[in-house]
């Protein structure tokens, strides 16, 4: 039966902790994973997470922090010396370790690199923090097993055997030459049945993918889901490797990046969590509001310099909300779907064969909506003249909004741009400018004012 953290362990938790019972508590947390160690730890307050990390070893707490949300890890290791930080570092796979070293303070991330024991782990930390967090390197690991081609057979077994030690899980054997170029990888099978004196250069597989230190986090991502690669191998510009790129760290980052992209598509402007401050939370937010804010105020100038058709025709003022909502609609349904396919790689081919197919859809819909628009009129005794400025309104919107949806991210990528901004609010609001126009212009034009 899969563990569960019941209200009843938190509160066996806190009197333990509040009878200060380390060796029932120890005994206790020793026995779970640490990812459940890490649920409790969530429940606890910031004093009694930080007793709980000082309490365990660095081998269980080191796991069980890095499950931990960014800004509660941030603040139980406000509360830890750097030799403490320190000690939770060495536990931890390079890669991971400087996360946590780039969430520190300016002021502490020399005093507590300086008080990690191992120096090789300090200075793989201080390389990994010097490429962007969003490439390759910034999310390889240099833990790994590497080989070099001109070994035998049962030297290349001392050598694994040391260098397993080190690392968490054993993905992929690389090998490399004298120099520590990339050659290829080795076949666990073909090391096992090849004779011990066999060199390594004569049973390696030279293919195999690769990507470079300043290689982009999403075209890592695509690589690895396209090959179907539990692990992949980073090399620098010379074609040296340096490190590997985990698939459990590719979905950390492909988690990351969603959460980016639904927020970006929400209309919030920068990373955020529901528990942060309101300051924080109204930065976010704010600009998309005000973004929005000039949008209606746009609308209401284009509606006030159609004040005779509301005079004249006064139902027409019901019938802007509808106009205004199916244009924002189909305009974050079309970019939504580019957006997808951006991310996705699968936005190939020309730009003229897409226009003809979103016209063609974006018709084809605008049709069956306006008929049933009609009907609508009929049934209300709308005139006729009136239920046709609606209905060609209404398509006309459809279409524009559309195209609009579609051709506004493309735009933005080739640009360099995050498509994600043009799946929500500014999306919706020039596609609501744009149909209000093109409702209230229509309408001049047919019924005459």
């Amino acid at each position: 039966m899969q563990f569960q953290v019941t209200p009843q362990l938190i509160e066996q938790v806190h009197h333990l902790i509040e009878i200060e019972g380390d060796v029932r508590l120890r005994e206790m947390l020793e026995e779970i994973h640490f990812a459940d160690v890490a649920e409790i730890i969530s429940e606890l307050s910031l004093s009694e997470a930080t007793y709980i990390i000082k309490l365990l070893d660095s081998e269980k707490t080191s796991e069980a922090l890095m499950e931990l949300e960014e800004d509660f890890r941030e603040r139980i290791l406000e509360k830890l010396s750097p030799k403490e930080i320190a000690e939770e570092l060495e536990e931890m796979d390079s890669d991971d370790a400087a996360d946590v070293v780039a969430e520190l303070p300016d002021e502490i991330v020399e005093k507590v690199i300086a008080e990690i024991e191992d120096e090789k782990h300090a200075e793989d930390i201080k390389e990994l923090l010097a490429y962007d967090e969003d490439t390759a390197g910034g999310l390889m690991a240099k833990e790994l097993v590497m080989v070099k081609e001109t070994w035998t057979v049962a030297g290349c077994v001392r050598e694994m055997r040391r260098q397993a030690e080190n690392v968490t899980r054993v993905h992929s054997i690389y090998v490399v030459d004298k120099e520590g170029k990339l050659k290829g990888r080795l076949s666990l099978k073909d090391l096992l049945t090849a004779s011990t004196k066999t060199s390594i250069s004569e049973v390696y597989i030279p293919k195999v993918d690769y990507v470079t230190v300043d290689t982009e986090g999403e075209e890592v991502a695509r690589i690895m889901q396209k090959y179907d690669l539990e692990a992949i191998p980073v090399i620098d510009h010379e074609g040296v490797l340096v490190g590997r790129v985990t698939i459990d760290d590719m979905v950390d980052f492909i988690k990351e990046e969603a959460e980016k992209d639904y927020q970006m598509a929400a209309g919030i402007s920068q990373d955020v969590e529901a528990d942060d401050n309101v300051w924080e939370l109204t930065r976010a937010r704010l600009p998309w509001l005000i973004l929005g804010l000039f949008g209606g105020l746009g609308s209401v100038f284009i509606m006030g310099s159609f004040h005779e058709a509301l005079e004249k025709f006064p139902v027409l003022f019901f019938f802007t909300p509808l106009i205004a909502a199916m244009a924002g609609n189909v305009g974050v349904q079309s970019s939504a779907i580019i957006v997808q396919g951006l991310a996705n790689d699968n936005v190939k081919g020309s730009l003229w064969n897409r226009l003809v197919k979103e016209l063609g859809l974006s018709l084809i819909n605008g049709i069956a909506l306006a008929l049933l628009l009609v009907l609508f009129g009929m049934i209300m005794q709308y005139d006729t003249k009136f239920n046709l400025t609606v209905a060609l309104a209404l398509i006309s919107v459809i279409i524009v909004a559309a195209l609009v949806g579609t051709f506004v991210p493309i735009i933005l990528n080739k640009k360099g741009i995050d498509p994600a901004i043009a799946t929500g609010p500014f999306i919706t609001t020039s596609n609501d400018i744009f149909g209000i126009f093109l409702f209230f212009y229509i309408a001049k034009v047919i019924l005459g004012f």
